[in-house]
């Protein structure tokens, strides 16, 4: 019997499991958490292993974690935005690895699964997650085709009942390790070439036909306890493990990153807070020159950025929590998906890089939090979409925007806009200008990374309305106010520079210097 026979239905799932309250669930989570990276072992030195402990993973996944993906009619504990944000900001505070490890299995298999699987397909699936704890991942990520999606070379034909995939997939996150990959592909046409839409199937690796073998593990500088790798397609999928795009495979692409992408805020959120909390503990007990670091003014500058990343990323959970249940369509939403996930990994970097300069040479080690912080927190501003390419999208999205509306001033034209009417007159007098339409692209994401904190901006406002702490408001619209600043400053200065190709030719400065007598 295969998985998707299994003698499991949305009906009797449920009755099979009771479903705890969240907080207990949580509180069971945070102290498996506690006893594998504190109590049986050191997260530090953990982090430094190619991969998970088998115990370590056997105790965190006894808990079914992953069930906060999977409806409530499945038996899990239905789906729910905030749940699912509430686990990853769990996980964050003690693993960043371990909390993007969730993040694989929820947002970029089990939530598109849940919404675009057969019927069939999803019992036996998702009763393997509860019943095994099994993985599952994504493939798309193709070599010399990393953020050119549309135009990966992975196809597929079909015959008869089945697909048959053949391809390459680079760092889809879980290589080797996942039990489910859904695995991105287009159609081959009799005459040889591929269709532009892109198509989704679920491959089960313990299936027959359907074993991807894995060619390489990559040596990748973070995330260690995740193994990266280059993977080799050549599989036989059963036509039912076909996802079913409601209407083209291209918009179920965008609807499963613009979710995952508004989920970075729970990875981000325990991350930050953890760098906050180790800065203001060191900064307690370290002394310089007989005062505490803690009273020192650049210091507090520091720790004040930290707090204020920490509130805005509240907002950011809070919004998201909000806006990207997986009953809502956010093949539209690309401008916030990726004003959220762009700042937010630039938060967390920034929220690392704060930490080792508080800590100093003690946290340039990577079995440090802060060092290895650094290093697991900087492929978040690459995966998924580079913020370069998506500071440019923001802007791109904004011109489009002002033109159907034939308005050219910014401020007039986001005092309007839903995203930032409440933010823009904070900003009014940074951002009270004709908008030339025909920038460069340098300027498009320059200009990006400002409508992307004046989103963030919107967001902190509309948390404070609903009665959040007010201090930490005001240091999160403060920070905000002055990341625009800046940015604008930037945006605003004529930069056209190119780089010379031969640079080398008279450039040495060894020739420029007199010899000294």
């Amino acid at each position: 019997m295969n998985y998707s026979e299994a003698a499991i239905t949305p009906e009797t799932a449920n009755q099979q499991n009771e479903i705890p309250p969240f907080s207990d669930f949580m509180d069971a989570l945070k102290a498996k958490m506690k006893l594998v990276f504190h109590d049986r072992a050191d997260v530090n030195q953990l982090s430094l292993k190619r991969g998970l402990p088998p115990f370590a993973l056997r105790e965190i996944m006894s808990v079914n974690p992953l069930s906060v993906g999977i409806p409530k009619q499945y038996g899990g504990r239905g789906g729910l935005m905030h749940e699912n944000i509430a686990l990853l900001a769990a996980a964050s505070y003690e693993s960043l690895a371990l909390s993007l490890t969730f993040g694989i299995n929820s947002a970029l298999f089990l939530q598109p699964v849940g919404k675009y699987g057969h019927e069939k397909v999803k019992a036996g699936v998702f009763r393997r997650f509860l019943e095994e704890k099994t993985m599952g991942g994504l493939m798309i990520t193709e070599p010399g085709y990393g953020s050119d999606a549309l135009n990966m070379q992975t196809s597929f034909t079909q015959g008869g009942d089945y697909f048959y995939l053949k391809g390459e997939k680079h760092w889809a996150g879980l290589t080797g390790w996942a039990e489910f990959w859904l695995l991105t592909a287009r159609q081959k046409t009799e005459t040889g070439n591929l269709q532009r839409d892109i198509d989704f199937f679920v491959c089960d690796v313990n299936a027959p036909g359907q074993q991807i073998v894995v060619e390489e593990f990559y040596e990748n500088l973070g995330l260690y306890m995740i193994p990266y790798g280059r993977n080799r397609i050549d599989v036989k999928i059963p036509a039912m493990h076909k996802l079913q795009p409601h209407s083209t495979g291209v918009k179920l692409m965008l609807d499963l990153l613009h979710r995952s992408r508004m989920q970075f805020p729970g990875m981000a959120m325990g991350f930050i807070q953890r760098m906050l909390d180790e800065a203001i503990a060191h900064c307690r007990q370290r002394f310089v020159g007989g005062n505490r670091l803690f009273g020192y003014d650049q210091v507090q500058q520091r720790l004040s950025k930290l707090q204020a990343s920490y509130t805005v990323c509240s907002a950011m959970c809070a919004n998201s929590s909000r806006k990207a249940g997986i009953d809502v369509d956010l093949v539209p939403h690309g401008m916030e998906a990726n004003a959220v996930k762009s700042v937010v990994t630039d938060l967390m970097q920034e929220a690392a890089q704060s930490l080792v300069q508080l800590v100093g040479a003690k946290a340039y080690q990577i079995s440090h939090i802060g060092g290895r912080g650094t290093a697991d927190s900087r492929p978040f501003q690459i995966f998924e979409g580079s913020n370069d390419i998506l500071y440019a999208q923001i802007s791109e999205g904004l011109i489009k925007l002002m033109k159907r509306i034939k308005e050219n001033n910014l401020y007039r034209f986001l005092a309007e806009y839903d995203l930032t009417n409440k933010a823009a007159e904070y900003v009014k007098d940074l951002v009270c200008f004709d908008l030339d339409f025909q920038i460069s692209q340098r300027k498009l994401v320059e200009l990006g990374r400002v409508v992307g904190r004046v989103i963030s901006l919107n967001q902190v406002i509309e948390l404070a309305n609903k009665g959040y702490r007010k201090d930490l408001i005001d240091g999160g619209i403060t920070m905000l106010q002055q990341e625009i600043s800046k940015l604008m400053a930037t945006f605003s200065f004529n930069n056209q520079t190119e780089a010379a190709e031969d640079y080398l030719e008279n450039s040495s400065w060894l020739n420029f210097v007199t010899p000294e007598n």
